[in-house]
């Protein structure tokens, strides 16, 4: 039986739309959680003393927004939400944008990266992003613009994981 060589550039076109699939997938579960209840539902914590479904909301849109940057690929199109989602923590008296803002925010911001990404080759995803030196990329080459993406949809699935402590009381 003779094995079938895949040339390599197939291979990693394969495996990094599937790291993408999974960040999309991870986006999905939280825009449908968030369609899910009324509004009002989200200004609930999670837990006693934790953070309100609202903060998260707004945190993860944050997030994401910070990635158009981290990646090279513009500014953020919502600075405005770095100061009240990552440099304090969630506060009841803090005057966020309403729940209806932060979604619509996170969906042009999501399909923003989305219609980046597509057009994104695995040299561009294996490439440096913008907070690590060329001089400590040469050094640490897994310092890259995938790895990123990685790490961004772990932190998105822990904090799913927070958001099912909202799900009503049976």
């Amino acid at each position: 039986m003779t094995e079938q060589l895949i040339p390599t550039t197939t291979i990693a076109e394969q495996a990094i739309s599937l790291m993408v699939n999974q960040w999309e997938t991870q986006n999905k579960r939280v825009t449908d959680f968030f369609n899910k209840y009324p509004d009002e539902h989200y200004l609930d914590e999670v837990a006693p003393g934790r953070n309100r479904g609202i903060y998260l909301l707004g945190h993860l849109a944050a997030t994401n927004d910070a990635l158009l940057p981290l990646l090279g690929i513009g500014d953020k199109l919502y600075p405005e939400l770095a100061p009240l989602f990552f440099s304090v923590p969630d506060n009841k008296e803090a005057t966020f944008p309403s729940i209806a803002e932060l979604k619509q925010k996170w969906e042009i911001v999501n399909a923003t990266l989305a219609a980046h990404f597509a057009e994104m080759k695995p040299q561009d995803w294996l490439g440096r992003h913008t907070a690590v030196s060329e001089e400590d990329f040469a050094k640490e080459p897994h310092r890259n613009k995938l790895t990123v993406l990685l790490g961004r949809t772990n932190h998105q699935s822990y904090h799913i994981g927070q958001l099912v402590f909202l799900n009503p009381k049976q």
